[in-house]
C-alpha cells in the first residue's frame, strides 16, 4: 500500500491561493489514479479533483472547476493541487489519495486543513 503525506494547508484571506502537496512512499504514483477530497465540519467528504496515470485526463468537482488546477509529478512521487480564488466554502480538511481505478480509492493521507477567512 501506498503511503501519502499531504501539505500546503493553511489559513488564507477570500481570493488568496494555496498549493497543496501530496508525497508518496513505498510505492511509485506512477500506475495510481490520484485524487483530491475534502470534509468540511458536518458534512460528508467529497471529491475535488482526480487525475488519471496519463495526466492529461483529469476530473473537477464543480465547485471548484476554473479555480482549482490538479497535477502529478511522477519523477518526484508527488501531486498537487493548486487552489486559486479561494472561497469561505473551500474550507475544509483536504487529503490525498491513490486508486488502482477511477473510482475505487484505497489508500489516504492525513490529510491538511485549509482555512478560508471572509
Amino acid at each position: 500500500q501506498v503511503h501519502l503525506v499531504e501539505s500546503g494547508g493553511g489559513l488564507v484571506q477570500a481570493g488568496d491561493s494555496l498549493r497543496l502537496s501530496c508525497a508518496a512512499s513505498g510505492r511509485t504514483l506512477s500506475s495510481y489514479i490520484m485524487g483530491w477530497f475534502r470534509q468540511a465540519p458536518g458534512k460528508e467528504r467529497e471529491i475535488v479533483a482526480k487525475i488519471d496515470t496519463s495526466p492529461d485526463f483529469t476530473y473537477y468537482a464543480h465547485s471548484v472547476k476554473g479555480r482549482f488546477t490538479i497535477s502529478r509529478d511522477n519523477d518526484k512521487n508527488s501531486v498537487y493541487l493548486q487552489m486559486n480564488s479561494l472561497k469561505p466554502e473551500d474550507t475544509a480538511l483536504y487529503y490525498c489519495a491513490a486508486a488502482r481505478n477511477w473510482y475505487d480509492f484505497g489508500s489516504w493521507g492525513q490529510g491538511t486543513q485549509v482555512t478560508v477567512a471572509s
